[in-house]
């Protein structure tokens, strides 16, 4: 696919796609980290003397209603800010004149409002494709949607590209994935095995160690013949988890945090063959092979805490994970929303060589899937 700096832009009225679904709570911005993500690409249009319409999603909105929840009129307020110009709302797609006149920078209404997002309408993506010269993807986030905004328009106009914010994703997820520096480690935490089973498989064999965290621990311990009283586990997958244990990658934590209840009654730290029945493993331990084995690592790669960390009582494991990984050398590559928050709420996110601004995107890239946004940019070329 073509990136935005080999295209010449100047003078170009651009359809930028990108993902601003921030968190809005009487029409204020909770967390910008989205908006301010698409700004390389803003920046640069404007220094080529573009003019630019923004295409994004916020919510779930019923396709065709537009409510006022959902608008993106907070977004439009908040670029008008941290770029010191004007930036209008456009209400109206079919708007000929929308690059005539008004600012240099708008901002379209919800796309989901309109009819035909969701399913890929092949109107919708021609009108969006050609409301401009070139059309611009920058969302990697939703990059994993074979939507209009995603996928048809991208096919159906006349030139499109990547912008920065999707170039520089698609490099560093690439970094470990392809010919990943030695040695490597990927942290994979969660709920189910069967939810990262995907993740684990196409890592399996590119890493040197796997460290996992949440319910995915909990599996893996009863699959290598470890009692966990009432903890989550998919029985289910343990077959499958045996079978990865074989490969002699896994690190499984030796002590763990262990609680009656999930309000936190009897916390206690435990070794993993000292688990009562009533007990579940709501956190677990950073033990120094693990640590080491962080330490050494030339590339991590993490997606999902280790415990239930929004809970206090069973944070430990994810803080204490946080920072380790914040003074490794390596270069550390983040993903999932669980993931940035528990870096948001233990470590400065600077400490972090890269955190992706996919979850689901970054989940089935990191899988070996194709997503198809990347699909179609790369299809214009061909």
């Amino acid at each position: 696919m073509k990136n935005l700096v080999d295209i010449d832009i100047s003078n170009k009225n651009l359809v930028v796609r990108v993902d601003m679904n921030v968190p809005i709570r009487d029409k204020k911005i909770q967390d910008p980290t989205r908006i301010k993500a698409c700004l390389p690409t803003i920046n640069y249009a404007l220094e080529k003397n573009c003019k630019v319409l923004l295409i994004s999603h916020l919510g779930r909105p019923t396709e065709g209603t537009r409510e006022d929840k959902f608008s993106l009129a907070p977004v439009s307020e908040y670029l008008s800010d941290i770029l010191d110009e004007p930036v209008s709302l456009e209400k109206d797609m079919s708007n000929t004149e929308i690059f005539k006149s008004g600012p240099r920078v708008k901002v379209l209404e919800n796309i989901r409002f309109y009819k035909g997002e969701k399913n890929n309408d092949s109107e919708l993506g021609k009108s969006l494709g050609l409301l401009g010269d070139i059309y611009v993807f920058d969302a990697f986030g939703t990059s994993h949607r074979k939507q209009a905004s995603t996928y048809e328009a991208i096919i159906q106009s006349k030139e499109a590209c990547a912008g920065f914010l999707l170039k520089n994703e698609v490099e560093a997820l690439n970094k470990s994935l392809q010919n990943p520096p030695k040695p490597n480690i990927a942290i994979i935490g969660g709920a189910k095995v069967s939810s990262k089973l995907g993740l684990i498989n196409n890592l399996k064999d590119k890493t040197d160690f796997i460290i996992v965290g949440g319910g995915i621990t909990n599996t893996f311990l009863k699959a290598s013949g470890h009692e966990v009283g009432s903890s989550l586990v998919e029985d289910s997958m343990l077959d499958i988890a045996r079978e990865i244990l074989e490969s002699g990658k896994v690190l499984l934590p030796s002590r763990v945090i262990v609680s009656s209840t999930f309000e936190g009654d009897n916390v206690a730290e435990k070794g993993i063959d000292e688990i009562s029945a009533n007990e579940m493993i709501l956190d677990q331990a950073i033990t120094e092979d693990i640590k080491e084995a962080i330490e050494k690592s030339k590339l991590i790669l993490w997606n999902g805490p280790l415990g239930v960390f929004e809970n206090e009582l069973f944070s430990k494991g994810t803080k204490d994970l946080a920072k380790n990984i914040s003074e490794s050398q390596g270069f550390s590559i983040a993903g999932g929303g669980e993931t940035l928050s528990a870096i948001n709420t233990f470590i400065n996110k600077d400490d972090v060589s890269y955190c992706s601004t996919g979850g689901g995107a970054f989940l089935e890239f990191m899988e070996g899937k194709k997503l198809p946004s990347i699909e179609a940019l790369e299809s214009k070329y061909l």
